[in-house]
């Protein structure tokens, strides 16, 4: 895949800012830094940069946010805020033994996902 000046931008932004971020979000914060890209071009290059794994997408109510890992990991959302915390969870040997009895299934990979709400005092309270 070419790596053009679009493309670029967008990757340098999700590798600064390690978060998960809305295609709006992340055309908003570009604008600010005075970067020369387009609402459709960003679009466009976040399907191309999904399509061939450089990035991650998650599909939520809200809408598609977009984060800089592909590797296998997992999420902790913020129920107040939105936000997603990349975290990477292992389940021992156990329980996923366990886990392919329950299915049927030979487990390769796998994806938890945690929700919640910010503890009383917590840094992410107000995060």
């Amino acid at each position: 895949m070419r790596v053009s000046r679009q493309r670029r931008f967008i990757l340098e932004l999700l590798w600064d800012t390690q978060d998960h971020l809305t295609a709006r979000e992340i055309y908003d914060r570009l604008k600010r830094q005075g970067k020369a890209i387009g609402h459709t071009s960003v679009y466009q290059n976040l399907d191309a940069l999904t399509r061939q794994g450089i990035i991650e997408c998650i599909d939520r109510a809200d809408g598609r946010h977009y984060g800089n890992l592909t590797a296998p990991h997992s999420h902790v959302n913020c129920l107040d805020t939105g936000r997603i915390t990349d975290i990477e969870i292992t389940l021992s040997p156990e329980q996923i033994a366990q886990i392919e009895r329950q299915t049927g299934l030979k487990i390769t990979t796998y994806r938890i996902d945690f929700f919640g709400h910010p503890t009383p005092g917590s840094r992410t309270e107000t995060a």
